[in-house]
């Protein structure tokens, strides 16, 4: 027969032993997940004659966070990250420049000829560009895997942008 003192003891030592199995199995699964979510780096968005000289689209802003600009010769594929905290600037036409509303962070726009450059606010450096290039199908395609950095001179480097004339 079990003793009151006994099955106390037992039945404590099985819940210790219980939780602690149930935790590792928790903690087990949290670290090995069965999904895990890798954001999609590279996108076709259209062939060039889609969209119009001297403009900034602002149509992959909400799923991939980039404006195209499309200059009079060229693509540029600008992130729509401000490089002081990370907030989303906006693109003000009427003022020609990419304001962010977090901080003041102002940005040159298009008609500067050095769209995305830093010239107001806290922002330590200008926007950073992504791969621009032509696929094998005639449409324009952005690699954010691959990104140029004014600060580190590598707008002029080939792929920061696309030329292309109509």
């Amino acid at each position: 027969m079990w003793s009151r003192r006994s099955f106390l003891s037992m039945a404590g030592w099985g819940a210790v032993l219980s939780s602690l199995g149930i935790g590792t199995l928790a903690w087990g699964r949290m670290m090995y997940p069965r999904v895990l979510f890798e954001e999609q780096m590279a996108y076709k968005v259209g062939f060039p004659n889609e969209y119009a000289p001297n403009k900034v689209s602002d149509k992959w802003i909400k799923a991939y966070r980039f404006w195209l600009i499309r200059t009079p010769d060229r693509f540029i594929a600008l992130s729509a990250v401000c490089t002081h905290l990370g907030c989303t600037p906006r693109y003000l036409a009427t003022e020609d420049k990419f304001k962010c509303p977090c901080h003041g962070s102002g940005f040159r726009g298009l008609q500067s000829g050095v769209a995305g450059l830093n010239f107001e606010g806290p922002a330590p450096r200008p926007l950073e560009r992504f791969k621009i290039t032509l696929a094998e199908d005639g449409q324009i395609f952005i690699d954010k895997s691959v990104v140029f950095r004014q600060d580190k001179g590598e707008w002029d480097e080939p792929g920061a942008s696309l030329s292309y004339i109509a």
